[in-house]
Order: C-alpha cells, then structure tokens, then sequence
C-alpha cells in the first residue's frame, strides 16, 4: 500500500467516524498560552493541539484528525538505523472531551485490521502495551481489559492471567514506555502501544514479558500505534490534578505505517525514500549504506525546516537546522557530487510532498540557495577538521591563522575546550563535531567545562536578548513609532518582491529612534537587493496610498493573502490592515492590530525619502 493511500484512508476513516479534518500546523512552535518554555519544533501530533487538550474550545468541534509534521533530534544518534527519523509524519485523531478509551481503542484495532476501511494487518500478529502504574498514577488496568474484550470477540489467543487483564499479548510496561507528556508542563496520561511482528517471527503465538521486551529491543516487533489517554495536567514537572475533559492523542507515525505495510524492514525502502536512497547510491557509490541514510534524512528534515522559515544560525531552531546540514555535508566531504546530491534530493522531496504539504511549492531555489550558503560557510572549517585527521602540525598552523593562537591540544594534552567554542561560535562548526574529530584522534574532552563555558554564552546572549526585544512596539502613542510600525508592513511586501516566497518575518522591535525588522533569508542580501527594496518603498510613499482596516472572520481573512505568522494563534476575529484602495488590489495586507499612519506619504522622511 502507497504512503498516500495509508494518509489517505487514515483520515478518511475518522472523517466517517464524526472527525473534522484539520490541516498540519509549522514544524515551528508558537508560545501557548499558558505553557512556558515550549520546544522549538513540533515533535508530536499533540503539541500545536496542547490549548484544546487543556479545556480551550476548538472551532472544528471536539473530534479532529490530521496528518502532522514533526521534527525530533532527541534520537538524532540512532538516524541511519531501520527506524528513526529527524523528520515524520504523525497520523493523529483527537477526542477534545468527547470520547475515551473504550472507542480510541476500539478504532485503533479497527483501522489496524480492516480489510475494506483501513490497513488489514493480521490481528493475530499484533501486541499491545498498557501503563503498569507508579506513584504518579494508578495501573491501568481498564485499558488491558478493553483489549481483552476485544481479542477474545475476534477470537484471538489471548492466555496470560485474564481476570486481572495480562495475557501473552497484552503487556504491563513503566512510565519510561507507556507514559507520555510534552515536557514540564501541560497535558499527559497513560497511554496504550500496539505492536506488529512485522517478519512474522513469532507466527501469531504468545509471548512471555522478558521475550517481548527483547522482541521490542531488537526490533522484531515495531511499533505502530499510539493511544494518549490525556487525564492529568502538569505544572513545573508535577501533577497538579485532573484534566476537567479527559482527551485523547492517539495517532501512528507514517514512515513505520508504511515500513510494515510495503513489507520492508527498514523506512528508507518506504516510497517514501527509497527514490532518494537510489539517488544516492546512483551519485555517490562510496557512501555507506548508514551515511546515506544520514544524508537523506537530514537533507529531508532541512528542506522542510527552510521552507517553515528557518535559517541556519549558532542558536535555538537555527542552530538544529545547521547541525543538520552540517553533519550531512560532512558524510559527503571529500566528494565532489554533494551539490548535485543536494539538489535531486531537494527535488525528489518536494515533488513528493507538495500535494500533501502546498508550502514547499514554490519554494526550491530558496531552499537551495540556503542549503549551499551553509555548504560553502562550512567548506573550510571542516577541511581544517579532516587535515587535523591526517596532519596534527599542519592543521595547527593553518587554525592559528584564523583563530589567533588558540591551540587544538591544551596544556594537559586534552583537547582545547576553548578551541571547540571558538569553532563553533566563530565558524558555526557543531560541538559535536569538534569533539568526535578529537575524541576518534584519542584525544579527551573536557565535556564539564565546555557545557559551564557554552552555559555562560547562552546566558548573556539570552540576557541581551531580553533587553532588546521585549516586544515589537515599545510605544505605541509616539508618532515615530506609528511611523515606523507602517513601515515595517511596506518594507515586509518589497522584501518579498525583491528576494521572492523564502522571506519570513520573525519580529520586529520598534523604538522613536530606530526600527529593527528581523527576517529569514538564506544569505546576506546584496547593495542591489537593498537599493531595490528602498526604491520600492520610496515609491509607495510617493504614491501616497492610504492605510486601512477591515475586521472580519478568521476563515474570511486567510483566503484574502494577507500575511501572518504561520502557526500562531488568532482570535476568531481578525484585524487586517492594508495598504492600497482596496483589500483586493492592496499593495501589502498583514493581521495587525495597529497603529498606523493614515497615508504611506507619512513615511517619508526629512528628504521625502526613506532611507535605510
């Protein structure tokens, strides 16, 4: 079965069930009200879902299903074995305080087994875990007894103990394995895991609790299925109480749906990305078989990043896109097919997830033109890194030349934690990097010390941070700064004429003496680019055009263009300001909630110029 059909016939299964469709949210994360110190990606179905997990009414009801993009790096050292995935997809359906285990289990089995509505796995190869309890929450035993029932009406061999729910096939696991929550605070529960005997192994018979955790371990079982029983909130890392509408987060990764359903035992060989692995392989026949798993998913996962907006950077969502591509570049170094690889494999993604995913239309040389920025900015540090591999004195002397007279090796012997910094503060080379060069040379690292000196950047930089944006508007009654708030909407649009679709906004911060617009692009913009940007802008203030306001309904508002934050969350009732005669044959329409100038001529400054 096609990866597109398993999408397909998921949602269309819970559509027919009362779910409303709802679309993917950003990799990127927004600030949810009430959570604090959010990840910086999604990284499950549940996280863009979190406010109506915790009571607040979602506009599609209180059943929804969606195909969701995630970005995980906590497993990034497993990437390139059968399973794991920086990038994924997350089939999730959602009872917003409507239904609960009894029916979440119920389809779970349902769509897992059905012939004519869903994937038709044979039942009888198929495992399940439950939560065995904990000084946090009690045992579940409701969920194991509703897979009892259910086995035992499908005439599947069950054993075990049945009055207390445990059998051969269904398995009391921790917290570690059947407990899930979204960091400190927020939503979570016990939660319920199916298993497939994908090579059919174990020939539907039972197994004892140490023969499946071992099953489990060495992946003769994989799991497919994931039933989130949503019942507690927690706040600073404890439970503070009950939800007051249990929930429930149940879903399936699509790379291992597909894995288990094409009949292959690994997620490269998927449709998914089996076209990209034989590019590889066609291009750059060296590579071994985990580097190129490596290089595809990491490639895969940056594509999708860049066109949510992210650019690489030495911090927070930037800096996992450039440890990404960087690790990626450095499997290929040394050859000379990595642009060439780079660019079919950017292709091969985007053609094939741009029906299911529209954003990446469109967006290819901007992906590209970001992809070799970072391609080219990494060329020397890593050849001074690969010399170091070979040629100890020689490297030493050519690092000198660039980073004064730190040494590689300190005093002690032990690596320089100060040389490791500067690599990756200075010329953006991951940590890890550094580390593994010198550790593979038999070299030691201090890791205590480079965390406190990587702990000591991290605090200044988020300190100044803190100062200079506490907000996009620091006075919103000065006449300056209503000068400058207009001027941001006109300087967003002609960044987007000039530069094209890649441009994002990421904030802004606005004072009477100066306005400060932050945007991603993939590399400095020329003098041409920005003379171009400021011709546009002193033409629409020659023009004269009026600024105006139109408030209407959410739904109404998106299908108008009007640009906004992708993945941020609106009222029902939106505030659009535009720039032109019309909401229709506007120059720029941004959500907004103002104030502004009336007229763009009030731009202009002491020439009747803007001026950068």
């Amino acid at each position: 079965m096609h990866s597109s059909e398993i999408r397909s016939r998921f949602l269309k299964f819970f559509e027919k069930r009362g779910h409303a469709i709802i679309p993917s949210a950003s990799l990127v994360t927004t600030d949810e009200k009430g959570i604090t110190n959010p990840t910086l990606f999604n990284t499950a179905g549940m996280q863009p879902l979190i406010p109506f997990l915790l009571g607040e009414p979602h506009p599609k009801g209180t059943r929804l299903v969606d195909a969701q993009k995630c970005v995980r790096t906590v497993d990034i050292d497993d990437i390139g074995d059968r399973t794991h995935a920086t990038f994924f997809e997350m089939l999730g359906n959602w009872s917003l305080g409507d239904y609960f285990k009894n029916e979440a289990i119920l389809w779970s089995y349902e769509f897992l087994t059905s012939k004519e509505e869903g994937l038709g796995l044979n039942p009888n190869q198929l495992y399940v875990t439950v939560f065995e309890g904990d000084a946090n929450s009690p045992r579940d035993t409701e969920a194991a007894l509703i897979w009892l029932d259910i086995f035992k009406k499908n005439n599947i061999e069950v054993g075990g103990d049945t009055s207390k729910g445990e059998a051969g096939r269904i398995f009391y696991l921790p917290a570690k394995n059947n407990w899930w929550e979204a960091g400190d605070n927020g939503p979570c529960g016990p939660d319920t895991e199916m298993f497939y005997d994908v090579t059919n192994t174990f020939k539907g018979g039972l197994l004892k609790h140490e023969q499946f955790v071992d099953a489990d371990d060495t992946r003769k079982v994989i799991e497919v299925w994931n039933d989130v029983f949503m019942q507690y909130e927690k706040k600073d890392g404890k439970i503070i109480g009950n939800l007051p509408k249990p929930s429930v987060d149940t879903g399936a990764g699509l790379e291992r749906l597909t894995m288990t359903l094409q009949g292959v035992d690994n997620i490269y060989d998927t449709d998914l990305l089996k076209s990209v692995m034989e590019k590889i392989k066609e291009l750059s026949e060296n590579l071994d078989i985990t580097s190129a798993r490596i290089v595809a998913d990491h490639i895969k996962a940056s594509v999708f990043l860049i066109a949510d907006g992210v650019i690489p950077s030495n911090t927070g969502r930037g800096y996992v896109l450039r440890r990404l591509l960087r690790r990626a570049i450095r499997k290929m170094h040394g050859s000379n097919v990595v642009e060439t690889v780079i660019r079919e494999i950017g292709k091969l993604i985007i053609e094939t997830y741009k029906d299911v995913y529209p954003n990446i239309n469109g967006k290819y040389e901007h992906i590209m033109s970001t992809i070799f920025s970072e391609v080219d900015k990494f060329s020397k540090p890593l050849d001074w890194l690969e010399q170091y591999r070979t040629d100890l004195e020689a490297a030493k002397k050519g690092l000198i030349k660039y980073i004064k007279d730190i040494p590689i090796i300190d005093a002690s012997g032990w690596a320089s934690v100060t040389y490791i910094y500067e690599n990756f503060q200075t010329y953006g080379v991951p940590s890890d990097l550094s580390m593994e060069v010198a550790q593979n040379e038999g070299f030691s690292v201090d890791t205590k010390t480079f965390r406190d000196l990587m702990a000591t950047h991290q605090e200044k930089s988020r300190v100044g941070a803190e100062q200079k944006f506490k907000g996009g508007l620091a006075n919103d009654k000065d006449p300056m700064v209503i000068r400058y708030h207009t001027a941001t909407h006109v300087l967003h649009q002609a960044l987007f004429d000039v530069l094209g679709e890649g441009v994002g906004q990421k904030g802004s911060n606005i004072t009477a003496e100066r306005l400060r617009f932050d945007f991603s692009w993939g590399t400095k913009m020329t003098d041409e680019q920005k003379k171009k940007v400021e011709d546009i802008m002193n033409e629409k203030i020659a023009q004269a055009l009026p600024m105006q306001q139109v408030t209407m309904p959410k739904a109404e508002a998106e299908k108008t263009g009007a640009r906004h934050f992708f993945g941020e969350k609106y009222g029902e009732e939106i505030s659009i300001y535009f720039v032109g005669k019309d909401l229709a044959s506007a120059y720029s329409k941004e959500f907004c909630g103002g104030p502004h100038v009336k007229n763009t001529s009030e731009l202009a400054g002491p020439e009747g110029k803007w001026k950068f």
